[in-house]
């Protein structure tokens, strides 16, 4: 029996998620909950119905296809009752104006890679492949471990993204079969860390550093979230850190062939409208995105710790 995973969504075209152009796949479920998440539909690692209001036209539809009574209408305005939904999905066939999606499909490790070779010449024309994100791919174990074995099978570049928060044989069960590791460091203070994203950082250091030691190429990522990791100080402590994985890395000799890259990644407030879909409370509301030259001014601050930074 093939491996199934729940995957919120399949993004063709990508340039923001390795090298060339790419496919990337996003898992369901994640450890961590940073409050500014751009992916909030990821959190969770089952499907959950999302709701736009501003797209709804009270028609009903919805009403009479739902067997738990989650949908309502009150003098013509509809009513979403989340506590009532056990994501059937029938409301979601019936929503013409799509302002009821269905956020994650259980999916067989064929159908997406049948997806994903869809673009296999655009890979190959640009040195591309696939990326496997969230959520937290590394969470969903043998599906993740499959569908990466069928994308090198198929000739293909394979790239995770990771947050790094979970035992560390649940990533080195992956790296046979990746060809990149993508992995974000976003404070070094763990209890600053704890408040920002709900846990410590300790496991994500521990695996940033074995994973140093493997020799996988990787990219080290920093989102500057305002008010957050913003400070000078912040970003040369991670960059610092970096600076110390790269002295690792010396020490089985892939130092100059697979050198770790150090990427800054600028906050948005594109994921609002998700929140508010999810019945979640937007945090981030208020934090403006930073501008290009504080941007500028902080990725100087990281190339002076003598390592190879840039903006993404």
């Amino acid at each position: 029996m093939s491996e199934t995973g729940a995957v919120f969504h399949i993004q063709r075209f990508s340039i923001h998620d390795g090298p060339g152009i790419r496919t990337t796949v996003f898992l369901k479920g994640c450890s961590l909950h940073c409050f500014w998440c751009h992916n909030p539909e990821g959190r969770r690692p089952s499907p959950e119905i999302q709701y736009f209001a501003n797209r709804c036209i009270a028609c009903g539809a919805c009403v009479t296809a739902c067997p738990n009574s989650a949908h309502e209408l009150h003098d013509g305005l509809h009513v979403f009752h989340l506590d009532r939904c056990r994501v059937n999905g029938a409301c979601v066939e019936t929503c013409y104006p799509q302002a009821l999606q269905l956020s994650g499909r259980m999916m067989t490790v064929e159908q997406v890679v049948e997806e994903v070779l869809a673009d296999r010449a655009f890979y190959e024309s640009s040195g591309g492949g696939v990326t496997l994100s969230g959520g937290e791919p590394a969470l969903s174990g043998d599906f993740a471990r499959r569908l990466l074995e069928e994308c090198k099978r198929e000739g293909l570049h394979t790239a995770l993204e990771t947050c790094g928060e979970y035992p560390w044989h649940f990533l080195e069960l992956l790296l046979p079969v990746t060809d990149l590791i993508i992995m974000d460091i976003k404070l070094m203070s763990g209890e600053r860390h704890r408040e920002a994203t709900g846990r410590t950082n300790d496991r994500i250091l521990s695996n940033a550093r074995l994973l140093a030691q493997t020799g996988k190429p990787m990219i080290m990522r920093t989102p500057i979230v305002p008010g957050v990791n913003d400070s000078e100080e912040d970003v040369r402590q991670v960059a610092s850190f970096v600076r110390e994985l790269c002295e690792l890395r010396k020490t089985n000799g892939t130092a100059d062939i697979h050198p770790i890259v150090y990427e800054l990644l600028a906050f948005h407030r594109l994921a609002s409208d998700k929140y508010t879909s999810l019945g979640l409370e937007y945090e981030a509301s208020a934090i403006q995105p930073p501008t290009r030259e504080r941007m500028s001014v902080l990725a100087n601050v990281a190339k002076g710790c003598g390592i190879n930074a840039r903006i993404r």
